[in-house]
């Protein structure tokens, strides 16, 4: 019996797919790699192999009151399987006569390997406070008289949301009015107007925003506009959302009697997720959100009594109106452009949005100074908490294998 030593076993994907030190595919996608098996002697080999998956989770936990002296905690959580793929690259006795299995020289072995994923929409790599999105490549060594060697690697996969389709060409708008009020003194209402060109945009992109403020009250009126996203985690059809700050932008006081006009004011969409809407047990949604703000004082401070505030739908895709490549071209063969181009200001006027792969690439730095910045100006806005970090929201390559799993009792092949 050979009793030769496995050096390394590791899986490497194709380098056309490769962006940012990542795996990027998108539904329909070729996935193509190789197993990689470093032998130090001779070593028979029983089995090899591979299993691809794409999986969702979630889980969270609430607790609950069952009278003035008990309490219990309910758990919530549920699974979902994306695609599941499985193939042997040696099979028991494939290349040996003996039942023990083939056997291996010292060296470097090469063994390729390539899946088809699923056609039809299939949902963003995601990884937030309760659940994620996973996709990833499971290699299986078998040996006679020895453990079965396992080895991992993830692979991310980006839904194309294409913002050219008509319904995300369409555009938004709203009106809303309200009468201001602190305690027992009442003031003339003021009333916001607002309208966005279409609904969806891409990262890297500016919202050109058409409003209007008119304050007929007794005191200045504040202005404001910001991107939310809110990750909504669904279980035992029970739903947990999680609202976050994006990023914003604050307009000049308007005078009492006073109409300010935004004529086209511009808002920057940072390096973020995509929207996910094809998932039934993870969702992410995107709102623009317009805010008329009174001029508070400590002492007559009511919750929402002094802000006025309008919403509007947002999508964030991955397609932009003039991409560099074809919309029907994956997301992972438009990843070779400069870097260097995110970084140059958006002028007044919108020019053609930069690639989502090359959006992802932008500097941390930027998008955490912008919600450290606006963090405390919005503090009055959101009955749920505000997060003041960006790497829940902001699209990042799945963790790496070795790392410390955050959902532990999530099930492994």
């Amino acid at each position: 019996m050979l009793l030769g030593k496995v050096k390394s076993l590791r899986v490497a994907f194709d380098g056309d797919h490769r962006v940012a030190a990542s795996a990027v595919f998108t539904s329909g996608d070729l996935v193509s790699g190789r197993v990689l098996l470093e032998a130090a002697g001779s070593v028979r080999v029983r089995s090899l192999r591979l299993m691809a998956r794409g999986h969702a989770r979630v889980h969270w936990t609430e607790s609950r009151n069952a009278g003035s002296n008990t309490a219990y905690t309910q758990n919530y959580s549920d699974e979902l399987d994306l695609f599941n793929h499985r193939e042997a690259i040696i099979e028991p006795g494939a290349d040996d006569e003996e039942e023990d299995g083939a056997v291996l020289q010292p060296g470097r072995h090469e063994f390729a390997f390539n899946f088809q994923l699923p056609q039809g929409p299939l949902a963003t790599s995601f990884e937030g406070k309760y659940g994620f999105i996973r996709y990833w490549v499971k290699v299986e060594l078998g040996r006679p008289w020895a453990l079965v060697q396992k080895v991992k690697a993830e692979f991310t996969v980006i839904d194309q949301v294409d913002i050219g389709t008509p319904e995300l060409m369409a555009p938004a708008g709203g009106t809303t009015e309200k009468t201001l009020c602190c305690w027992f003194c009442t003031s003339g209402p003021i009333s916001l107007s607002a309208k966005i060109q279409r609904k969806g945009y891409c990262p890297g992109e500016s919202i050109p925003i058409h409003a209007e403020i008119e304050n007929c009250s007794s005191r200045p009126i504040v202005p404001k506009a910001a991107i939310y996203q809110t990750q909504i985690f669904c279980a035992k059809g029970k739903q947990k959302p999680v609202r976050q700050l994006v990023t914003n932008l604050r307009g000049e006081p308007v005078p009492p009697g006073r109409t300010d006009v935004w004529n086209g004011r511009l808002l920057k969409i940072p390096p973020v997720s995509p929207s996910i809407l094809v998932c039934s047990l993870i969702r992410v949604q995107y709102e623009l959100l317009l805010i008329a703000e009174a001029s508070r004082q400590v002492y007559l401070d009511i919750p929402g009594a002094l802000q006025l505030s309008l919403s509007l739908p947002l999508v964030v895709g991955t397609v932009p109106l003039h991409g560099f490549g074809s919309r029907t071209s994956s997301v992972s063969s438009q990843g070779s452009f400069d870097i260097h181009c995110l970084r140059i200001t958006l002028p007044e006027s919108p020019e053609e949005p930069p690639n989502y792969t090359e959006a992802l690439r932008g500097e941390e730095a930027v998008a955490i100074s912008a919600v450290e910045r606006c963090s405390d100006e919005f503090s009055g806005v959101l009955i749920h908490p505000m997060y003041a970090y960006v790497q829940e929201f902001r699209f990042q390559p799945p963790p790496l294998y070795s790392e410390v799993d955050p959902f532990p009792m999530a099930r492994r092949d």
